[in-house]
């Protein structure tokens, strides 16, 4: 039987190539790549059993963490980030034969895409108007055949070669540097086990919102010497003001120190959501600083029962 795997669709996303590059993939015995229309879609099939895993975007250089992904994550069945990858982000401005950009009234593109193209578009098509598509993929989809609403889209080089469309303006991104981080989410399960070079994700609930309440979160890392990788907080849905906190940290929930801060994170919260440990899209080992390595754990621990069970 094929291990399946869904995606951001259609073909042609940035989100089907993280996928293409990850190592579960290219390891996977009869891998099959299946396209969602949203996150939503995706992540429903994973919790409903018909997929194995998920690529999903959850976070932006340039427009910072993707709303629907960490939503999705932080609520429903529980899910895990089993890998991660780092993608370089190339935008082109692509239409079907025949359209000049003087031709272009609207755009399409998915609202982070459009976001990183911003000022392009005001320096080069001030007047157009910007539509919101699924996907920028979808948005390059959506030019082939009917009577599109839009002229133009804002795709990936590969959408503009699958579908056929002229490539009118390329690298229209506004930073160069521009890279997107994808997570490879499945059902929960063992942990991928430690590199070195981890990360941990979880999210965290307030008991109430309190003075201190935040730095009474953080200090469970900062005295254990974790460095955070990613904050963000996010409405809980319910009362304005109640919000929820994302967290990546450095380590493996495998390393004393990562098991420690968990253990304190239990203590102080409401609600402490793994979402998992695994290796790091960019292999840079996590910096233990001195008095927070798995040995000081552990021989901290053997001198108080030396305490509490003396031999004489």
């Amino acid at each position: 039987m094929s291990t399946r795997y869904g995606f951001l669709g259609p073909t042609g996303t940035f989100t089907e190539m993280a996928l293409r590059q990850s190592s579960q993939f290219a390891n996977a015995d009869d891998a099959e790549r299946i396209p969602f229309a949203s996150v939503d879609a995706a992540l429903a099939a994973l919790r409903a059993g018909d997929l194995d895993a998920a690529m999903v975007p959850i976070e932006n250089s340039v427009e910072g963490g993707v709303s629907a992904t960490l939503d999705a994550l932080a609520s429903g069945d529980p899910l895990v980030v089993i890998g991660e990858q780092v993608v370089p982000i190339t935008f082109v401005l692509a239409a079907p034969t025949g359209i000049a950009l003087a031709d272009i009234r609207t755009v399409s593109t998915h609202p982070h895409a459009w976001a990183q193209v911003r000022a392009w578009m005001r320096a080069h098509l001030p007047d157009v108007d910007y539509l919101p598509g699924a996907s920028t993929a979808a948005a390059a989809a959506g030019l082939v055949g009917g009577r599109p609403a839009y002229q133009a889209a804002v795709c990936a080089p590969v959408a503009a070669a699958n579908h056929r469309l002229m490539v009118l303006q390329e690298d229209i991104g506004d930073n160069s540097g521009a890279v997107t981080r994808f997570v490879l989410v499945s059902r929960p399960g063992q942990p991928p086990a430690p590199t070195g070079a981890d990360k941990t994700s979880v999210v965290l609930f307030q008991r109430e919102d309190h003075p201190g309440g935040l730095l009474e979160l953080l200090e469970q890392f900062a005295t254990r010497g974790i460095n955070l990788t990613r904050i963000e907080s996010r409405p809980n849905g319910g009362r304005l003001g109640d919000y929820c906190f994302s967290i990546d940290c450095e380590g493996h929930v495998n390393d004393e120190r990562v098991g420690e801060t968990l253990m304190g994170l239990r203590r102080v919260c409401a609600e402490v959501r793994f979402l998992g440990s695994y290796p790091r899209a960019d292999g840079v080992e996590a910096q233990v600083s001195y008095g927070t390595g798995d040995r000081d754990f552990v021989g901290a621990r053997d001198w108080l029962q030396s305490l509490r069970s003396p031999s004489f």
